[in-house]
Parts: structure tokens; sequence; C-alpha cells
């Protein structure tokens, strides 16, 4: 039964929506304020409101079925393509679009985020454009914000996380009590900003070390884990009025191929995905009713091995995305789902290389997609008629009965009704909420927690030589090498180890981006202790962005295979001085079975991310600031392992596998 407050938030919810339906202006909801308590209805939700009067047409529908890609924008007459100028304010055009076609959602990303006002006057723009189409339906506004190393929002406005798998780390002795404070706080820091949407958390079990774009955006290798962890994150994200949006359905954590670059293929028997792949899906269904579930560009043969000819004419496998099997008879039929079905972005390669635009979201949307996430590219004057001949291909669609037109109106109720449930726009006048965004973001409370995270995921990898009971190496009054990816990290850690030191420390640094590292030889020669740090895999498009960045790809994979050479020669160099070495897995720790044999004890942060400008301003980050505690001995690593690492033998020293586009073709 729900409580007095609850029932009040629902009463006030049920009449702002009412007013938006009534009002052609930028009404805005009686939403609580950022930071206050914000309870929202349990699963079942309140009873569905009354609709507009008249009946929506066809094309209204599919507009509200459409989740717009908005990071990029050029007035003038760019290639298709190439436009790199961050959109930061709704030019009228874009405004119109929304207007005139009743679009449902837009996502956004970091080159659209640059501070809180910046944020809110963007999101406002927005929504008051959506009040201003004949539905007047709010806006779903969208973001990646997982924690850890997918945050779109700047890491120094708004507190990030160390992500998934540090909160698995923590979950031994912590229980789902950090799963729960990271989704209240993303939650809270997303809202007050007007961001409705949290493409959150990832349930993917990650039973693969070679994963090159889950691994850490896991929470575990163990399904019960994932479910617990990410029920409780979906819970405490929903109960505060954001909605979350499970990912990536039915299941990304056994897959070698980022599904950016490639389709994937997951090779598990029936039993195999629903004891591994399906089991947190489920769980989480059953007890949180998320709002949203992304689907996944995989294919799954044991769930579906019917083909469909791609558009160079070959025979594939239909990937889940488009795999009416998959969304429809599975997640809708079998598991019970009642929530909307949004795709992972069509732009990604695992749909695009083999699919129209046009032809994917028709298949999308037969399969019993709810919304089409990323549709078409609109990123200059030029490309803004893509939306009106989508619609036009979508209205023909239904017309031609390739789309039912019943299921059309259950999946717009669907959205309806979701947005009735939540408090999408936000109170008040732009004054009025930036004083409380400013007030909550980032604010001492949060670091505190973001930082209290970072502290207990530190994780001791044991190793074959754990019976010899190596300790931390005393730091004090020695000659201190860091070995790290870039001078970002370098700095970061040296800053922290700084802080938290009772007296100075003479630290010197090697960056793995130094064009000449011929003198590093020398410089470890007179090292006393070195500490060592590596992040596994290379960035994949996920945290870089999306398919946009496709070309930096390349030259990032050659740079990244040669610090992985450079790495490991060092490490060889360390090894022979025989000086105390401590080795920092600073993502995956799966990487620690490679260089961890060259240490003398190996840690875990499954987190790296700082910022040159919050270094310059003393602050090293969280990850940092728990690493150098430890480090110092001021503090246990208290964490976890929540992954299998499988030992290797000392030959076996080869660079471990990176994201190279050249291996996922």
């Amino acid at each position: 039964m729900l409580d007095q407050k609850n029932c009040w938030y629902r009463l006030l919810s049920g009449c702002f929506m009412l007013s938006v339906f009534l009002s052609s202006g930028p009404a805005m909801s009686n939403q609580p304020q950022p930071g206050t308590e914000r309870t929202h209805p349990e699963a079942t939700g309140p009873e569905p409101r009354s609709e507009p009067r008249s009946e929506p047409s066809i094309r209204q529908m599919l507009g509200q079925k459409l989740m717009l890609d908005l990071r990029y924008y050029c007035q003038d007459a760019t290639p298709a393509g190439k436009c790199r100028t961050p959109l930061t304010s709704l030019p009228p055009e874009l405004a119109q679009l929304i207007s005139q076609y009743d679009i449902g959602g837009v996502i956004l990303f970091a080159e659209n985020l640059q501070d809180s006002q910046q944020i809110i006057t963007l999101n406002r723009q927005l929504q008051q454009a959506a009040t201003r189409s004949d539905l007047k339906q709010p806006l779903f506004i969208s973001i990646d914000q997982e924690g850890g190393r997918v945050a779109r929002l700047p890491r120094q406005l708004a507190t990030s996380f160390s992500g998934n798998m540090a909160i698995g780390a923590t979950y031994p002795q912590h229980g789902n009590y950090f799963a729960e404070q990271a989704g209240t706080i993303l939650a809270d820091e997303l809202l007050a900003l007007g961001i409705n949407v949290n493409f959150a958390p990832t349930v993917d079990v990650n039973v693969n070390p070679d994963n090159p774009v889950i691994n850490v955006r896991a929470f575990a290798e163990n399904p019960l884990v994932v479910a617990e962890l990410g029920g409780a994150m979906t819970a405490a994200m929903q109960q505060r009025g954001v909605i979350a949006a499970l990912k990536h359905f039915p299941g990304h954590g056994d897959t070698h191929v980022d599904s950016h670059l490639g389709l994937p293929r997951v090779e598990h028997s029936r039993q195999q995905i629903d004891q591994i792949d399906l089991l947190p899906f489920a769980e989480i269904i059953n007890k949180q009713q998320p709002g949203m579930i992304m689907t996944a560009h995989i294919q799954y043969p044991a769930l579906d091995s019917s083909t469909f000819t791609a558009k160079d004419g070959q025979q594939m496998i239909k990937p889940a995305t488009l795999s009416r099997a998959i969304l429809h008879d599975l997640l809708r039929q079998q598991l019970g789902y009642n929530g909307l079905i949004v795709t992972d972005a069509l732009d990604m390669a695992g749909i695009s290389h083999f699919f129209s635009p046009h032809d994917a979201v028709i298949a999308t949307f037969a399969a019993g997609a709810d919304i089409a996430l990323m549709p078409v590219k609109l990123q200059s004057p030029a490309e803004l008629a893509d939306l009106a001949a989508l619609l036009n291909a979508l209205e023909q669609a239904v017309a031609n009965d390739q789309l039912d037109s019943t299921e059309l109106r259950a999946s717009y109720q669907r959205i309806i009704s979701l947005k009735q449930q939540y408090p999408l726009l936000p109170e008040g006048n732009a004054a009025t909420q930036l004083a409380a965004a400013e007030k909550l973001l980032g604010s001492p409370a949060h670091r505190q927690v973001e930082l209290a995270l970072a502290q207990a995921a530190i994780t001791r990898i044991p190793t074959a030589d754990d019976a010899k009971n190596t300790s931390l190496p005393l730091l004090k009054d020695k000659q201190i090498v860091l070995i790290m990816p870039d001078s970002n990290k370098a700095a970061a850690l040296s800053l922290a180890l700084q802080q938290q030191s009772p007296q100075p420390l003479q630290i010197q640094s090697l960056s793995l981006l130094q064009d000449d590292l011929s003198d590093a030889g020398l410089l470890l020669a007179q090292a006393d202790v070195v500490i060592s740090g590596f992040i596994t895999p290379m960035p994949s498009l996920a945290e870089i962005g999306g398919m946009d960045d496709v070309s930096a790809l390349g030259p990032l994979a050659a740079r990244y295979q040669r610090q992985q050479q450079d790495f490991l020669s060092l490490l060889r160099q360390v090894e022979q001085l025989q000086a105390p070495h401590v080795f920092i897995s600073l993502r995956a720790p799966y990487d620690a079975a490679v260089y961890g044999q060259y240490a003398d004890l190996s840690l875990a942060s499954y987190a790296y991310n700082s910022e040159d400008s919050a270094i310059a301003a003393g602050d090293p980050g969280a990850t940092y600031t728990a690493l150098a505690r430890v480090l110092l001995g001021q503090a246990a690593p208290a964490g976890s392992l929540p992954v299998t690492i499988k030992p290797v033998l000392p030959e076996q020293t080869a660079p471990v596998a990176s994201n190279n586009p050249a291996k996922t073709r």
C-alpha cells in the first residue's frame, strides 16, 4: 500500500500532466525539489490518466516512438557524417522538428553538456519545443550516466562513482548499500538538470574476460549478484523519479566483439541463457518493473535462428534488436515485461552495416520495440528532411501492414502511460531550478559517498606468491617511480599520494605516452619502490561516445598496442632490478594475470578517471585518493574480486586483447 506522501505525489503529478495536455506553453511540473525525498509508485504504478481528447494520428504515434540524437549540429554545408560542432543550445529548426512531428524523446551526450546553467537551459528548450506540439507530450530526455567508465556529465560537475564492477567488489561486505546510494544520487543529480531517463544499470553478466565493451560495466560474473545489485540500483533510481533502462537484453556479457563495430554472436545453449544471461532481467522485471529495457545488437541462435537478407545480399541470423521471437515472444510474453523496449543506437555497425536506416526502424518496430534510439542523423539543415522521409516510410509500412496498427496503438499507449507516471518536467522557473541543481550536483555529501565506494572497492588480487604474505612497501624516505598509462593518471596518483602522506614523498613518473622512453632504465634503476598501472581494455565507443568517433579508433588502437609493448618492456626491467613493485589494474582486473606476475603485489581499482583541470585545482579524484590511502597503509584493500582471473604461465606474456576494429569484422 502506498503511503500518504506517495499518494500526494501522484495527485500532483496527475494535475501537472493534465496542464501539459491543455496548455501550449512551457508548463513545468510540481516535481519535488532535487535532493528532497522523492518516492515513486511501485511496480504497478498509478492508474492511467485520461488521454488527450482527440485520437492521435498514425504519424503522431510514430513520432512518439523516435528518440533522436542531437550530439552535433552544423549550420553550414557540412558533408554528411562530418559535423563535429557540439549542440549546446537548441536551434529553431530542430525545435520546429520536435514540435511538428511530436517527437517522443532525445538522447544527450557529453558534447551537449557543459555546466548546470547550459544543461538546464538546453533541456528546458527541448521540453518547450515538445509542449508546442499537437500532442503536447513531454520528452523523454535520456543519457548514459552509468557511472565509472561511461558517464556523460562532466565529472567535475556531477558525481560519477567508480562504476558497477567496483560496486560488485563491495557486495560481500556491504551488500546493496552502494548500488542503492549510487542509484539515488545519480537520479537526483540527473533530475535536477531536467534529465529523466538513465540508460542504466547495465545488467550484463560479464563471463568473458576478452569482452571489449562490457567488462567493468558489469557488476559481476555471478548472475544472482548482478540481479540483486542491478535491482537495487533500478529501484533507487525509479523511486527518486528517473526512469531506469536495463541493458543490454538478452545479454552482452559473453561477447568478444563490440556491437558498435560488428555483429556479436553468443553461442550459449538455452539453459545457459536462462541461468546466466536472462536471470538478472527476469529477476528485476519480476521485482522492480523497470520503465525501459534496451535491446542488444547481438545474435542469439538458441533464441532465434531465423535469418534476414542484409542490404549486401548475404543471409544472416537476426540480432535481438530485430527479432520478434526475442523481443515479443520472450521478453513480452514469457518474461511478462510490460514496460518500454528501447533499441540500442541504430547507427551502430551491428545494425547499420546490414540495414538501411528505414528498414532497420521498420524491422525493430515489427519485432516489438517501442522506441527507436538514434534512427537518423540530423547534424545539418540538409539532413533535416531525413526525419520526414523516415516518418513517411513508417506510415507506409503501417498502410502496407508491415507494421500492425493495433500494436502501434498499444506501443503508443505504453509510452504515454510511462510519461504520465514520472515527473518529466522540472519545477518552477529556470533560476529556481539552477539554484537547486548547483546546491545538489557534486555536493560534499555526494562526493563523500563517491569516495567511500572507491575506498571499499580497492581489491588485493591473489597471486601465486600470496603464500609469502607480501605486504605493501613502505613509501616513507623512498624514491618512488610511477609507471602510468599517461601523464594525467601519473599526476593524479602523485597528487593523491602527496596529499595523503603525512610527510613529503619523492615521486617521479613515467608516462606510457612518452615518445622517448630511452631514459626509463636509468630512472627505474634509482627506484626504491615502483608503482605501475595499466588500463585494459582500450576505450570502447561506448565510453568515447558512439559511432561518430569510429575514425579515432584506428590511431587509438595502434597507440594502445604500443603502450602494451612498452609497458611489458618496462615491467621486465623492474623485475630484473628487484625493486619492490605494486601493480594496479585500473580497469578490468583480468589484466593482473598478465602484468601482475611481474609485481610483488597487485591491486584492482576498477576505475581510472581523472580530470586535468581538477588535478590542477588540487583534486585527484576519488579513485586515486582511495588508492593512495591503500598504498600508504592507511586503509586496507577490502574489496573482493567479482570476477575470476585465470592465471597465465610466465611465458604467456603477449599483450592482452585490445578493442582493435580489425578484430571485429
